[in-house]
């Protein structure tokens, strides 16, 4: 077994040991064991990056099993490690990691905790499966983890009718970009015949200016395809059209914002684009739809955050907005760009959430930012 593997299974082990075995071992078990399992990733995942960062690795693929072999259609459970790859691990397991540590005070009081711990590692190891993908199927299984574990976090306090409606919103909403995004998977299978996304990004330069027929009209292949993908993002990433699950999830306990808003669900359709970006540079159409989409969510987004009092949806439209840089970054070719803002907006806007937190914590849990005032002198 080697380090990725044990990066990427841990966090679902101690998910199911915290889950499963909350009543013999008790609430203070399950926070060390899922707490100790992402530091023990985080730590392990840091060599890995400053290896791609000097040079001393090289990209490869560790197997993890055969998956599905059905007619044509046959792929393995592979884990793919590459720069790309190395900065998603660094990103997702250190934000992962230090929500633990924080949730240990917030969480305090919450007689739950060891559901709240199991459901924070396996949002994890969900997008840990998806950023490791070295296959479409696979990327679409991390992919609806994260939703997944997205609607039972935000949806945590599930006796609270309000909390309730978000998770059930942000499912559905995702639900919506999901769709687009299988559809584009069904596409691209038909059209190269294999869902290897390092076969489909080499062959992908020979399909360039082929047409395919969709709703009763010739389109260009690749733009349709590329734009079908590229709906599956807007919906993760709460892009304009898309956007409106994304405030209301402010539901869910404020280390559930630090964690799915700001280091790792909303960025899954970012990487996904730089992923495929050689899918992506086949169409000019394509690209020309990311960049309008993502400038338009910026501005947006970043406008009705002025105007909002509730201080974690503030924080929650300036996601919106940041993400809308990193797809304008993206639409116009700069994928290096956007996973650099990635890697800092992960850092910077979680401990935004976590001081909003502290804050919301010291004011007993008021919100609106209209009653604050003063707060120097109360929390220095």
């Amino acid at each position: 077994m080697t380090s990725i593997h044990i990066i990427v299974f841990l966090p679902l082990l101690a998910a199911l040991v915290a889950g499963l075995g909350q009543r013999f071992i008790g609430a203070v078990a399950s926070k060390t064991i899922t707490t100790a399992g992402l530091f023990t990733a985080s730590l392990l995942s840091w060599p890995i990056f400053i290896g791609f960062l000097n040079g001393s690795e090289t990209a490869y693929v560790a197997p993890v099993m055969n998956w599905v072999q059905s007619g044509d259609l046959s792929f393995d459970w592979e884990l793919r490690v590459d720069a790309l790859t190395a900065v998603m691990l660094v990103v997702i397991t250190t934000v992962s990691a230090l929500v633990h540590l924080y949730s240990w005070g917030y969480m305090e009081e919450d007689p739950d905790q060891p559901r709240f711990f199991a459901y924070l590692s396996l949002f994890t190891f969900a997008m840990l499966m998806l950023v490791t993908a070295n296959n479409l199927v696979q990327m679409f299984f991390g992919w609806e983890g994260v939703g997944l574990a997205s609607y039972l976090l935000i949806g945590f306090w599930y006796k609270k009718l309000s909390a309730n409606a978000a998770a059930i919103k942000a499912f559905v909403v995702n639900r919506v970009g999901d769709l687009g995004f299988m559809l584009g998977i069904f596409g691209v299978f038909w059209l190269f015949g294999t869902v290897s996304i390092p076969d489909i990004l080499a062959a992908a330069p020979e399909k360039v200016g082929s047409s395919i027929g969709f709703l009763g009209f010739r389109v260009d292949t690749m733009s349709l395809l590329c734009i079908l993908l590229f709906i599956g993002a807007m919906g993760k990433s709460a892009q304009l059209g898309l956007h409106t699950w994304l405030p209301d999830a402010m539901e869910g306990p404020t280390p559930v914002s630090a964690l799915i808003h700001a280091a790792t669900m909303v960025t899954a359709g970012v990487f996904m684009v730089c992923r495929l970006s050689p899918l992506f540079e086949t169409s000019q159409f394509a690209l020309d739809v990311v960049t309008i989409v993502g400038a338009t969510t910026a501005i947006f987004a970043a406008t009705v955050g002025l105007v909002q009092t509730d201080i974690k949806r503030v924080i929650a439209y300036s996601t919106c907005s940041q993400l809308g840089y990193m797809f304008f970054a993206a639409g116009t070719g700069a994928y290096g760009a956007a996973m650099f803002h990635l890697f800092t907006h992960a850092f910077f806007k979680a401990l935004l959430f976590l001081g909003a937190g502290s804050v919301i914590h010291a004011m007993h849990h008021e919100q609106d930012m209209r009653y604050y005032g003063g707060l120097r002198k109360h929390i220095p």
